[in-house]
């Protein structure tokens, strides 16, 4: 933790040490680990006819699951930000406290007509993070890196504690799901350089070690949904 906040320091004065510069000890889930193959929900949201929607998923450090979600297929913008607290503590510094009731986030923008709601919890359960780690993720500890669902509307927590429960009952897990599903949304964008961070810096020890191998195992589990190329924030499609 206090090596990436010092790795953040570095790189909001415009420079950054990659490869063999800056080793990371961790304690993470080894890149050989393998994804949860999980079901899909027997639950799902149909396509509204409105256009685009939003979802907000929390788990862990959001370099990794905003990583993901931008090789998703439909998924038309990932913004990593701040969810659970107010605007007024919505700042990296603030947030690595652990104080502010805020998670580290990512909000999705998506195309229901080409991915599902359903569809984006299975991929947030199965490869983009581990559900059953509380107030953690892998070397990162602290509500901060909880992991939380913050649906932005009924049917998405309805269909989202219709999963969990499903997925508990299955014991793929081999743990409880410790997700949170919180009902009262909140998105508030990340600083600048923090978005696209794995694309950027894919040579970062700690986006080698912990990041990479999600989207290797999005590639291989969801074939149909990956796309190579990845929606940039910077650098939209």
């Amino acid at each position: 933790m206090l090596r990436r906040r010092r790795l953040l320091q570095v790189l909001a004065g415009g420079s950054i040490l990659l490869g063999g510069g800056l080793l990371w000890q961790t304690a993470a889930r080894s890149a050989a680990d393998e994804a949860v193959r999980i079901p899909p929900p027997a639950q799902d949201l149909p396509p509204s006819g409105q256009g685009v929607e939003k979802a907000i998923f929390a788990g862990g450090c959001f370099w990794g699951v905003q990583g993901v979600f931008q090789h998703v297929k439909g998924v038309q913008r990932a913004v990593s930000g701040y969810s659970g607290g107010t605007a007024s503590t919505a700042s990296y510094e603030a947030v690595s406290s652990g104080r502010t009731g805020h998670a580290e986030s990512v909000e999705i923008t998506y195309d229901p007509a080409q991915v599902s709601y359903g569809t984006l919890l299975q991929i947030f359960f199965s490869v983009a993070h581990d559900p059953t780690q509380l107030n953690r993720q892998g070397p990162d500890m602290g509500p901060q890196y909880r992991s939380a669902i913050f649906a932005t509307s009924p049917a998405q927590l309805k269909v989202a504690q219709a999963y969990v429960t499903q997925l508990d009952a299955t014991r793929l897990f081999g743990k409880p799901i410790v997700t949170r599903l919180e009902d009262k949304p909140s998105f508030f964008p990340a600083e600048v350089y923090h978005q696209d961070f794995m694309t950027e810096n894919p040579r970062y020890p700690y986006i080698v070690v912990n990041d990479l191998p999600k989207v290797e195992h999005l590639k291989r589990l969801f074939p149909d949904r990956y796309r190579s190329e990845p929606v940039l924030v910077k650098r939209p499609r």
